[in-house]
């Protein structure tokens, strides 16, 4: 990726590309084999760079491609690398957020790229003390498709069996308010009901589609377009039942005692997500060829274009964190049974984010949804 900061030499450690290498590569999407994610990797920003607040930062993010603000960012010449400077990053790759939220809670990570409602779950989980949303990273992105052979519509889902990439992740709590919205009873827990809900990774929803084990998905993208190569079509993609079309899929969350004890470096990940958003916007179909490089690193094989090109397309990448949707986004998880109804305030602490954004001559985001952004 070409930006605007000074270029740092960088050295990646291969043992998470030797591991990740490994897994199948008949499914496109996050791999992930247990809760603390699928692999690691560290690198720093040479011995002529200065550190930080601390020598050491751990984050996490999916191979996705709502999640491309990471996979170019945190590539060996990206700009959130550069902007850490001597710090040396860990990275760890999850299936989906939930996962991710077990890793934070643990200790294991300090920041990482997530979907709003496992955030949502942290946060409440935690009595508001585990995390804090500091910046956005994409809008869009997400849809329910479906094998046309069994569902003929909307109407047409009883008795069918419906995909997501984990219990209490972001496209399975939009499925179930879905769900629950058209009058289908379904047991939140379980997925049964009057529609099967199974909780299939990413990686592995290609195959379970071609089996015949499932007759669609509500998934993120590289998954959903990997699965109209399949035969699959787009029954609803989610931006229609959003005001805009716009919803935030991707932000970026910081353990709340990380955030305390080292803003600096929080800063310094939020400089180069803004660098690498614009650049993105600025330069799509370079991104979109970095993007798939490094996935092609993270799974051992690059996306195909049929699948890379509407995937890159159906994503909006944004620094806003679109904080209304993420209150919608609680209602919703409330509705499905997955959430007790909880008080989300100071969820958000948009603070090193609006810093950036003056320091750069972007205006500040004030739109807090009600949720007392900091």
């Amino acid at each position: 990726m070409r930006t605007l900061l000074p270029r740092t030499s960088v050295r990646l450690l291969g043992g998470a590309a030797a591991l990740l290498l490994a897994v199948s590569a008949c499914g496109y999407g996050s791999e992930g084999s247990d809760s603390s994610g699928s692999g690691s990797g560290s690198s720093s920003g040479g011995s002529d760079a200065a550190s930080l607040s601390t020598d050491q930062v751990n984050i996490g993010y999916f191979a996705n491609i709502t999640h491309a603000t990471a996979l170019i960012g945190l590539d060996d010449d990206g700009a959130i690398r550069q902007e850490l400077g001597g710090t040396e990053i860990n990275t760890q790759v999850f299936n989906a957020g939930p996962s991710a939220i077990e890793a934070l809670n643990a200790g294991a990570v300090d920041l990482t790229f997530i979907g709003p409602n496992p955030a949502i779950n942290g946060f409440a989980q935690s009595g508001g003390q585990a995390l804090r949303v500091v910046a956005g990273a994409a809008s869009g992105g997400a849809s329910l498709v479906v094998n046309p052979d069994t569902v003929d519509g909307l109407d047409d889902l009883a008795g069918k069996s419906i995909a997501t990439p984990q219990l209490g992740n972001t496209q399975d709590v939009a499925l179930l308010n879905y769900l629950v919205g058209e009058g289908f009873e379904v047991d939140p827990a379980t997925g049964r009901g009057d529609v099967t809900v199974l909780r299939i990774p990413n990686a592995e929803i290609p195959n379970a589609y071609e089996s015949g084990a499932i007759d669609g998905a509500w998934v993120p993208e590289p998954s959903a377009a990997n699965l109209l190569t399949r035969g699959a079509e787009t029954l609803l993609d989610e931006g229609e039942l959003w005001e805009d079309g716009r919803y935030v899929v991707t932000h970026l969350i910081a353990s709340q005692s990380f955030l305390e004890e080292h803003p600096d470096v929080v800063e310094a990940v939020i400089r180069g997500l803004v660098t690498t958003t614009d650049w993105i916007n600025d330069n799509p179909e370079d991104a979109k060829a970095e993007a798939n490089a490094a996935l092609e690193a993270l799974n051992g094989s690059p996306l195909p274009q049929d699948v890379l090109d509407p995937a890159f397309a159906n994503v909006e990448f944004l620094y806003d964190p679109i904080a209304t949707s993420l209150r919608d986004g609680a209602d919703h998880a409330v509705a499905a049974g997955l959430l007790d109804e909880t008080d989300l305030t100071g969820i958000y602490d948009l603070t090193l984010l609006n810093k950036v954004l003056t320091d750069a001559g972007k205006p500040e985001i004030t739109e807090d949804g009600g949720l007392g952004v900091r």
